[in-house]
C-alpha cells in the first residue's frame, strides 16, 4: 500500500501536473479571446429604383437577399417619388439618397429617405432641387458629408451638404456645361456619372453630350469641396457614360454609350492616361450602339459590361496585372435594357436590372472564371432603374 501511495506521489509532482497546468492556462486565455468577440448575424437587402412615371406607384423597392440561393424577398417599398434614375445610400446604410428624372423642366431633384430595418419602413427626410434637369447619378463622399449629383439634360454637376439626421442642404455649388459633339445625341452637354478617385480627392465626371471626362478637385473641410480642374477628350462620338477604378487604384474603365466600347486607362494622382479600348459588342458594326453599365469584381480580376438594344447582354473580360483586358464571353440579361447592374461585396452573385422588361434578375457570379450562371431569380416590377446592396450586422 506504501508503494503505491508514492508511486501516485510521484506521477501528481511530474509533467502531468505541469501538462494540466498549461492547459488550465490555455483555456482561460481562449475564453477571455472569445469574451470579446461578437459574432453578429447578417442580413443583406437590395435596394431598387424604379421609373414608376407617377407618384401614385412604387418607386423605391427594397428586398432581403439569400446570399446562398440568391433569393430576394420584398420588405417594403416606397411610391411618394417619381422616376428615383439612381439611388445610393450613406456609409451606415441608414439613408437612401435618391434622384427624380421627372423628365420635366425645373424639377429634377435629389431626396433622402430613412430605412428602419426594425419596422421595414422608408420614411422620406428632406428634399432638394437638383441644379439640372433629369438627374441620373450621385455619389456620398466618404466622410459622409457630401453629396454629388450629376444632371443628364442641364449637362450640370452640383455638391450639397449632407447633415447629421440624413437631410439634405440647399447645393453650395451648381457648375453647368454647354459644350457639344458630333452626334444627334450631342447637341450639348450631358453629365452621366459623377465618380469619387479611390482617394476621394478628385471627381470624375463623364460627359456623354461632349465627349469628355472631366475633372474636379474636392476638398472635404471646404464650405464649397468641389472644383473644376481639367478633362481629357475621349473619341469623337463615343459618349461616355459611367466609370469606375480598378480595386488597386491603378487603372479606371469607362463604358462608352454611343460606340459601344470600354476604354482604359492608368491612373496616378488624378491623372488619366488610355491605354486601350475596345468594343463590347459581338454583332456587326452599326450607326448606334446602348452601352450602359460598367463593373469590376472585387477581387479585381474581371470586369463586366451591360449591352442595351439588341444584344440585352452582359460583356464579360478578364483584367491582366498590366490592367489590359481580355475577352471572356457574354451573357444574356434574361429581359429587355439592362440600364443598371451591380455585383454584390461577396462577388458571389451579379445582379442585373433591366429597364423596359421590367425585371430584376440575379446570377451566380464563378470567381475563376468570371462566368455567369441563372439562379432563376427573377423579380417582376414598373422599370427598375437603379441598384445598390448592403449587408447589415443584425
Amino acid at each position: 500500500m506504501r508503494l503505491n501511495t508514492i508511486f501516485v506521489r510521484h506521477i501528481n509532482s511530474g509533467p502531468i501536473n505541469r501538462f494540466i497546468t498549461l492547459l488550465k492556462r490555455s483555456c482561460l486565455l481562449l475564453l477571455a479571446l472569445l469574451a470579446n468577440c461578437v459574432i453578429y448575424a447578417q442580413t443583406t437587402y437590395l435596394f431598387v429604383g424604379s421609373y414608376n412615371d407617377a407618384k401614385d406607384k412604387d418607386g423605391i423597392y427594397i428586398y432581403k437577399m439569400d446570399m446562398e440561393s440568391g433569393r430576394l424577398d420584398k420588405v417594403c417599398t416606397f411610391s411618394a417619388i417619381m422616376n428615383p434614375s439612381f439611388l445610393t445610400l450613406s456609409a451606415d446604410g441608414q439613408y437612401i439618397y435618391a434622384c427624380s428624372e421627372t423628365r420635366t423642366p425645373g424639377l429634377g431633384s435629389v431626396s433622402s429617405y430613412r430605412f428602419d430595418r426594425q419596422q421595414g419602413v422608408i420614411t422620406m427626410l428632406s428634399k432638394q432641387p437638383s441644379g439640372g434637369d433629369n438627374p441620373v447619378y450621385l455619389t456620398v463622399h466618404k466622410s459622409g458629408r457630401w453629396l454629388v449629383n450629376g444632371n443628364y439634360t442641364g449637362g450640370s454637376i452640383a455638391v450639397f451638404p449632407l447633415n447629421g439626421d440624413g437631410t439634405i442642404g440647399e447645393a453650395v455649388t451648381v457648375i453647368p456645361f454647354a459644350d457639344s459633339s458630333i452626334t444627334d445625341r450631342q447637341k450639348s452637354a450631358h453629365i452621366h456619372s459623377t465618380v469619387f478617385s479611390p482617394a476621394q480627392d478628385y471627381v470624375f465626371a463623364p460627359d456623354l453630350g461632349a465627349d469628355k471626362i472631366r475633372r474636379f478637385t474636392f476638398d472635404a473641410s471646404k464650405g464649397k469641396p468641389l472644383q473644376l480642374d481639367s478633362f481629357i477628350r475621349t473619341t469623337p462620338g463615343s459618349g461616355p457614360r459611367h466609370f469606375t477604378f480598378h480595386p488597386n487604384g491603378r487603372f479606371a474603365y469607362c463604358i462608352e454609350e454611343l460606340s459601344g466600347s470600354v476604354a482604359a486607362y492608368k491612373y496616378n494622382s488624378g491623372r488619366l492616361e488610355p491605354f486601350q479600348r475596345l468594343m463590347t459588342h459581338g454583332s456587326e458594326p452599326r450607326s448606334a450602339y446602348s452601352s450602359a453599365d460598367i463593373h469590376i469584381s472585387p477581387d479585381g480580376h474581371f470586369l463586366y459590361a451591360s449591352n442595351r438594344g439588341v444584344e440585352n447582354n452582359i460583356a464579360i473580360y478578364s483584367i491582366h496585372k498590366n490592367g489590359t483586358l481580355t475577352f471572356v464571353g457574354y451573357e444574356s440579361v434574361l429581359g429587355d435594357h439592362p440600364r443598371n447592374f451591380l455585383i454584390d461585396p461577396s462577388g458571389k452573385f451579379l445582379i442585373v436590372a433591366n429597364q423596359i422588361s421590367g425585371n430584376v434578375v440575379v446570377f451566380k457570379r464563378d470567381a475563376q472564371t468570371g462566368l455567369l450562371t441563372k439562379t432563376g431569380v427573377d423579380v417582376k416590377m414598373q422599370g427598375p432603374s437603379s441598384l445598390q446592396i448592403r449587408t447589415y450586422n443584425d
